[in-house]
């Protein structure tokens, strides 16, 4: 199957992304591109300003990369070039790759798979790599801390949780970034805040929601309130810096029942610390404890996370997984028939970098994304086991809404060798992934590429994975690693039922039902830029 563009226009498209492309090499400023009269060549103009031609670009880009690009038309009936009418170029490229997400539908719903009901794509997203973190080095800048662990922010992720049928909150503090300057400060999961900037909250979220989050992205923040379990009061200024931050939360293991249970809260699948991808500095230590204590189940608690590097995914997967495992399919990410054919030669325009960002060369010619092979052989991974810990048989992981794309794939691609069971509410459902396309020099694109199915051809979770143990309440009121947290217990009694484990699981629902009767989603400001989600092949984009 190839795209039928005949040569001129193809052409015009290769001079005018290779121009971008060097100019990445250079610090002199891009060449301009002026709006000229149309010159139509079968369908496709051959000038235009610079978002019209990157307009262009993205489209012909999704034609033949994106995973769904059977539900693409051609050019004309398509129009990129109608999506211009917002100031912000980004804005215009948002638009249009909203529009190419709505084309393919899933029979199993009847909406298209990147469906989300937010009004962007659930799964696509582009980033202005200048509107950054300026300590980020790859994609996703505007998370509060990136897949690189580059942190700017004051450190928490505050949640609204709505009483129901009322416009009444609680804001809980669900997380503290290590590293950051809220963890300095000794701020807790668990802190429910009264007070933003000396103004109480909690009585609109209609009304307030606007106004606090955006105290909390401003360069410093005060919040006042209490320790929601003890009651000891708190009031302290944040001030925003850059940090680096560990992925890991926490980690501990816990006796139970003649058990000794490893638990793990991860954050996100970050960049691992090793070059070669043989060891991480993240994970090694937690897992070499887990051995040395002779850890005999698990439980990883992927609540919030939303994904990462898919070779950090294969890593965490690799210290989980049974040494029997080694040698046998982990999981196969399936590209569009185009690119197992080769015939993406759009690619050509995507040079392969260096870990100093520089483009590859090889016998005088650069090295580039349509140099790879993209066949199901190909991209067929495999374990290749990790760490000393062995014998463990039972993983339980803890997840929610917000768990997604690369812990989705752990889940996966343990399931066929091990007894896994979920606890939680309803995953993300994300079985695809990407990598980074750049447009000007400037924008990074992401859409789906390929698609993921372990050894078993399983995937296809476009709707998520519904736990075994399903329950929404996500208790934000314990540190993780708590025994009394709703979630660990419940968990902790899948793999150990006690009478400790019961109470605990009873005390949680007690709680719950005295203190206050909570929706069970909790709200977030709708931000599809606030986090990362989704799952980064970094084989294809760029050398390690």
């Amino acid at each position: 199957m190839r795209i039928n563009l005949s040569n001129n226009r193809l052409a015009i498209y290769t001079l005018f992304l290779l121009i971008v492309i060097s100019s990445s090499c250079k610090k002199s400023p891009k060449p301009d591109i002026t709006d000229n009269p149309t010159d139509r060549n079968g369908g496709l103009p051959a000038v235009g300003t610079r978002t019209q031609l990157t307009l262009d670009s993205l489209f012909l880009y999704a034609k033949q990369i994106y995973y769904w690009s059977d539900a693409i038309p051609a050019y004309d009936a398509f129009n990129p070039r109608q999506y211009s009418s917002k100031s912000k170029p980004i804005d215009n490229y948002d638009d249009e790759l909203f529009a190419i997400s709505n084309l393919k539908l899933n029979p199993a719903t009847g909406k298209p798979f990147e469906y989300n009901g937010y009004g962007y794509p659930k799964y696509s997203r582009i980033d202005d790599l200048t509107q950054a973190n300026p300590n980020a080095t790859s994609a996703i800048k505007t998370a509060n801390v990136d897949v690189d662990n580059n942190g700017y922010d004051v450190g928490i992720r505050p949640i609204f949780y709505l009483f129901r049928n009322s416009d009444k909150y609680q804001l809980f503090v669900t997380a503290v970034y290590p590293g950051s300057p809220a963890e300095t400060a000794g701020v807790k999961r668990g802190w429910l805040i009264t007070k933003v900037n000396g103004q109480t909250v909690g009585a609109s979220y209609t009304n307030e929601n606007e106004t606090v989050f955006n105290s909390f992205s401003a360069a410093s923040v005060t919040i006042e309130g209490y320790n929601s379990i003890d009651k000891v009061p708190f009031s302290l200024t944040l001030n925003r810096a850059s940090y680096k931050s560990n992925p890991v939360y926490t980690a501990k293991v816990i006796a139970r029942s003649g058990k000794k249970i490893g638990y793990l809260a991860y954050a996100r699948f970050a960049r691992l610390s090793s070059n070669t991808g043989a060891s991480d500095a993240s994970l090694d230590p937690v897992f070499a404890d887990f051995s040395a204590q002779g850890v005999t189940d698990l439980i990883i608690d992927l609540r919030y996370n939303g994904g990462g590097y898919v070779n950090a995914a294969s890593y965490l997967t690799n210290l989980i997984g049974p040494s029997s495992t080694s040698g046998k399919t982990m999981f196969t990410e399936i590209y569009n028939p185009l690119m197992q054919a080769g015939n993406a030669t759009i690619l050509a325009n995507q040079p392969l970098l260096d870990g100093d960002g520089k483009i590859i060369r090889q016998n005088g010619k650069i090295v580039t994304a349509a140099d790879d092979n993209y066949s199901v052989a190909a991209n067929t991974i495999t374990f290749s086991k990790k760490g000393s810990l062995s014998g463990v048989n039972n993983v339980v992981f803890i997840v929610t809404r917000n768990t997604a794309s690369a812990s989705e794939i752990v889940i996966n691609s343990l399931k066929p060798y091990m007894n896994v069971k979920l606890v939680g509410d309803t995953t993300y459902g994300k079985p695809v992934g990407f990598f980074p396309i750049v447009l000007e020099n400037r924008y990074q694109v992401y859409m789906p590429i390929f698609e993921t199915r372990n050894s078993k051809n399983e995937g296809g979770y476009y709707t998520g994975m519904v736990p075994d143990v399903l329950d929404e309440y996500d208790d934000p009121e314990y540190v993780f690693g708590d025994v009394r947290e709703n979630y660990l217990a419940k968990a902790l009694n899948v793999l150990a039922p006690s009478v400790t484990a019961t109470q605990g699981i009873a005390n949680t629902e007690t709680r719950r039902a005295s203190t206050v009767e909570f929706k069970g989603q909790q709200i977030r400001k709708v931000n599809p830029n606030s986090e990362f989600v989704g799952m980064i092949e970094t084989r294809h984009s760029r050398k390690r």
